[in-house]
């Protein structure tokens, strides 16, 4: 019958595809574990290549570093919203990294290369389209502890009107410019990529725009936003350690030309600085004629001072405007602590006790965008005071008691600060607001010197070189009726265009990368990439 001959036919299909499924499988399942045994004997065997060559970078250090590397903290100094950075320059060259931030949302790094002869050479580093809307202000951390067989990394943190801080991981050490050319051919421009800056995630603790970032130690980043509150963030895993909530201003006294919808009044932190010992903090706000004082050991407010009528006026405040501070910055002079606090186109200095000691721009009236304290070296225990101005000048201000100059006339009750120097201007061609600022201070055997670098809202990076000595003997001179005009100092280095609107910059000098630094780094990020294969190959 043909049924049977059907049914032998169908078994021995069956048979036929049941032993395939078995060969095919069981090739597989054997076939596997030599390649796998083989990628884990290799990998084991990069990770101690890996190790041994650590081991001996960290026997080439001296022990006592190495301890002393440990236990070291990072710190800034508080008194300054730009601190001066100091460090040896190295005999042949200086390499700094300059951040700028933008309207147009894009965070640029850019390494400046200054030779022995006085010529700057340009490259772009990274260039991140960091948010969705314009950059308002940027930080950066103290350099990392240095650790035997690893490099050395800047935290850098950017705040925009998208209510968003992004944080990215910079290296302190100049790119290697191996392989380089590659990208340099088909860049129009100096192309120096760093591997190792790289993006490290977001902050979403605000609800506002941001005004002001700070690292004042490497463990600790603040941040100021226009929803009133002022967050203390820990970066070892970025949780909000402490929230300062500052009060909203009161609808009484606004200037009948205020914008702001029904009901609504204008709110936010300008700006707040932190005391070198770090227990105390001034902030100033939107809509508020006065300054606070907080406790940074128990986070609660201290006092308040406000500023009086007579006060206002005397720095262009009237009635019909806001009266409110929009920069406080801490700084030294006569060995004693001081602070200062700027507003639309004028500064006052407060002693220690609150009482105004001081105007700064006394015969300039242009509109003001950075304050900044600097010191000269490190043997003064005084600092001099720098203002960034809408005609594209640096000024640089003497607040020492023997240096103040008593008002003119009886109507005014403030002296006024010594202008001892300025850079930019028309003498250097410089007819744009600089919008922010960033100072470094360079060493060599005999001679100290700052760098200045000033970003523009025409989108150019500036940088000066000033002599200490300039600043310590210059002298102002007298043009005029009573017309203070100050010395031009410096030397410009060099010009960078970014094709960007710059509102922020900040800026660090660049560390040289010790010996197999760069190699062990990336066999660390390798091992650790492998022992996740791992993982994957046991499952």
């Amino acid at each position: 019958m043909v049924f049977p001959t059907w049914g032998r036919s169908r078994a021995a299909w069956m048979r036929c595809r049941a032993t395939s499924f078995f060969l095919f499988y069981f090739f597989i399942s054997h076939a596997r574990k030599p390649y796998s045994r083989l990628n884990r004997q290799r990998r084991r065997r990069f990770r101690m290549v890996a190790k041994r060559k650590r081991a001996e970078t960290a026997e080439a250090t001296p022990a006592a570093n190495t301890a002393t590397a440990k236990k070291a903290k990072s710190t800034t100094n508080g008194s300054a919203s730009k601190e001066t950075v100091s460090s040896a320059a190295p005999a042949d060259e200086l390499t700094i990294q300059i951040v700028t931030g933008s309207y147009d949302r894009v965070l640029h790094g850019i390494t400046a290369t200054i030779k022995p002869e006085g010529k700057v050479e340009f490259a772009d580093t990274f260039l991140f389209s960091a948010h969705t809307s314009a950059i308002r202000c940027i930080a950066l951390s103290p350099l990392s502890a240095p650790v035997p067989g690893q490099g050395q990394k800047v935290l850098l943190a950017s705040g925009s009107t998208d209510e968003r801080i992004n944080l990215y991981n910079l290296s302190a050490h100049p790119p290697s410019r191996k392989n380089q050319e590659l990208l340099s051919a088909v860049s129009a421009r100096p192309v120096l990529e760093n591997p190792k800056n790289r993006e490290v995630g977001t902050l979403l603790h605000h609800s506002s725009s941001i005004t002001k970032l700070a690292f004042p130690t490497r463990s600790k980043l603040l941040s100021s936003s226009e929803d009133s509150t002022i967050a203390v963030a820990r970066t070892r895993d970025w949780s909000v350690l402490s929230t300062i909530k500052a009060p909203i201003a009161q609808a009484s006294g606004r200037p009948s030309g205020d914008t702001a919808p029904f009901g609504g009044t204008p709110s936010g932190v300008n700006d707040f600085a932190i005391h070198p010992s770090m227990k105390l903090m001034i902030s100033v706000s939107k809509g508020e004629r006065c300054m606070r004082l907080w406790n940074l050991v128990t986070g609660k407010k201290a006092g308040v001072l406000n500023f009086s009528r007579s006060m206002l006026q005397e720095v262009g405040e009237g009635r019909i405007s806001t009266g409110e501070g929009r920069r406080v910055v801490w700084g030294k002079a006569d060995g004693e602590d001081e602070f200062a606090v700027g507003f639309d186109r004028d500064a006052i200095v407060f002693g220690m006790d609150s009482v105004p000691k001081c105007r700064v721009m006394s015969d300039t009236r242009t509109k003001i965008h950075d304050l900044s304290y600097i010191t000269i070296d490190g043997e003064s225990e005084s600092s001099l005071l720098t203002v960034s101005t809408e005609d594209g000048r640096v000024l640089f201000f003497s607040t020492a008691t023997n240096d103040l100059k008593k008002p003119d006339s009886e109507d005014k009750t403030l002296s006024s600060a010594k202008l001892i120097a300025q850079i930019g201007g028309k003498e250097d061609g410089v007819v744009g607001r600089i919008k922010d600022t960033a100072f470094l201070q360079i060493k060599n055997d005999s001679t100290t010197a700052l760098i200045v670098v000033a970003g523009s809202s025409d989108g150019k990076v500036r940088l000066w070189k000033v002599g200490a000595e300039e600043l310590k003997s210059s002298k102002s001179k007298g043009k005029g009726k009573g017309k203070i005009e100050a010395k031009q100092a410096g030397k410009l280095l060099g010009t960078y265009s970014t094709n960007n609107r710059i509102t922020c910059v900040a800026a660090f000098t660049m560390i040289p990368r010790p010996e197999g630094v760069e190699e062990s780094e990336d066999e660390a990020d390798e091992a650790s990439d492998d022992s996740d294969d791992d993982d994957d190959d046991d499952e």
